[in-house]
């Protein structure tokens, strides 16, 4: 780090000198006065995420041969690599598996032509306030030849796609309220009718995006430099550290993370480790009963309803999107509030192996292998570790939080038992699931940093892929189904 010296000289078409801002280092000093006039982005953020260290994220690619060359085949299809990728970047095979997915999704062949699936990117990202991805498919959407005129609103988009404003408003927020009806909606509506493929396409675009949504909002995922929100003129405040090290993220970041380990309580791992030790046990001496395992779904269900998300104030100041999708004031509501009961969803009556998957790859061929590969990855993905902990068996704490988020939508699995998931689960760990998978937009940093302190980030990085994967799977579920019955 070089040391800051005082500078003295005032910028050409400025009143204001530089040391009113801040202290420039003599090799900067050096640079104002060769180029004055010229204004340079500095990026608001250190690195790709608001939550985790630069340092962390860039380190993955310096040990990680394989990751090198994923990173190549992803700036080599799309002329980027982003910082969701970035941060993805501590679990290759997933984002191997990810980017496949996604590059399929919009750029091989499919029923969908190239500007729908950016517009409905756009149309599923705005739904959770989520500029970020909002402003990313906006350029694509420009670069394949979409009209600028639907980028004014959704009221500016053929009537085709207006309709699908409904579809994409229940997903987002209670899918469980979807019904044939819907789907029929879509497919009969005579010169604006989607047919099934389309519709198929469409609604793997919306939930696509309303999970990684939640992923970016749950990692705290920064703009790029170059993009809008990304990037400021205006010179920082902070003393002592030169612009330049301020601007690369060096000395901030690094402080502010060392602190808050170094406060962090002992022996929360051991005391999970215990937890499942015994839980493993009860398992191998007895088994509930099917009686008493719905009981207890009903009662992790009506508990969920209790946990609150995060409160307005303390969410992530988003830009104006609301013009790409209808009715603002629609959002979550825990669905088993008094006076409304919706059924619930018995995995054993329709499931993604046995109903989902077929019927996306009849449709849209190869996507249903894609997606599953996807949900396996996430789902089974393990280094068999708990923070400092080695050789670990995590598969009980991977269940619990995968069947937690689909409790949360109403999907119960006969073969697992309930209880498991208030002994495996704090409250403040529940508070970050429902908010990240229910109301995205609301995450924060403080609540990030509340569960599982002692874990490293790439752990809560690996949660992050659970709660986004069974998001898109819950979602995913209740639309397949909606289909199947307007089918049948």
């Amino acid at each position: 780090m070089r040391h800051a010296t005082a500078a003295t000289e005032t910028m050409e078409n400025n009143p204001l000198s530089v040391t009113d801002f801040f202290k420039i280092c003599t090799h900067c000093e050096r640079l104002t006065k060769k180029d004055m006039g010229v204004r340079i982005p500095r990026p608001l953020g250190n690195g790709p995420s608001r939550f985790i260290p630069e340092k962390e994220i860039l380190q993955v690619s310096k040990v990680d041969d394989r990751m090198e060359s994923i990173f190549e085949d992803a700036f080599a299809t799309l002329g980027r690599v982003d910082n969701i990728s970035m941060v993805m970047g501590f679990h290759p095979q997933y984002l191997e598996s990810f980017l496949r997915t996604q590059h399929y999704l919009l750029q091989m062949d499919g029923p969908l032509s190239l500007h729908y699936r950016h517009y409905i990117g756009i149309m599923a990202a705005a739904r959770h306030q989520c500029s970020y991805l909002v402003n990313l498919h906006v350029n694509d959407f420009l670069q394949v030849g979409g009209d600028p005129k639907w980028l004014k609103g959704l009221d500016m988009a053929p009537r085709k796609v207006q309709m699908l404003g409904e579809l994409n408003k229940i997903l987002a927020h209670r899918p469980w309220l979807l019904t044939k009806g819907h789907i029929e909606n879509l497919l009969k509506a005579e010169e604006h009718s989607w047919s099934l493929a389309e519709l198929i396409h469409a609604v793997v675009l919306l939930t696509h995006y309303h999970s990684l949504a939640s992923f970016t909002f749950g990692c705290g995922i920064s703009p790029e430099i170059h993009s809008d929100g990304g990037h400021t003129f205006r010179p920082p405040s902070l003393s002592g550290y030169c612009v330049c090290d301020i601007a690369n993220g060096n000395g901030v970041a690094e402080e502010m993370d060392g602190n808050h380990r170094a406060t962090e309580m002992g022996g929360e791992v051991e005391v999970l480790m215990e937890r499942m030790k015994q839980l493993q046990e009860c398992r191998d001496e007895e088994e509930a009963s099917q009686e008493e395992m719905a009981t207890r779904f009903e009662r992790e269900k009506t508990e969920s309803m209790l946990v609150a998300t995060a409160e307005d104030e303390d969410s992530v100041p988003s830009r104006d999107v609301s013009r790409h999708f209808e009715d603002p004031s629609y959002g979550y509501k825990d669905f088993s509030r008094r006076g409304e009961h919706v059924p619930t969803f018995r995995v054993q009556d329709y499931s993604w192996e046995d109903h989902g998957y077929s019927l996306v790859n009849r449709l849209y061929p190869d996507v249903g292998q894609l997606l599953d590969e996807k949900f396996q990855m996430a789902y089974n993905l393990t280094y068999n570790t708990m923070a400092m902990h080695q050789g670990v068996d995590t598969s009980m704490l991977r269940r619990a939080i995968w069947n937690y988020i689909h409790c949360m939508f109403g999907i119960r699995y006969d073969d697992y038992d309930y209880g498991e998931i208030n002994e495996l689960l704090d409250r403040s760990f529940k508070v970050y699931i429902k908010t990240m998978v229910c109301c995205p937009e609301k995450t924060t940093r403080r609540m990030y940093e509340s569960f599982w302190r002692q874990f490293q980030h790439s752990e809560k990085v690996h949660v992050n892929l659970l709660l986004m994967e069974a998001r898109m799977q819950a979602e995913l579920l209740y639309a397949l189904r909606a289909i199947t019955r307007y089918m049948t």
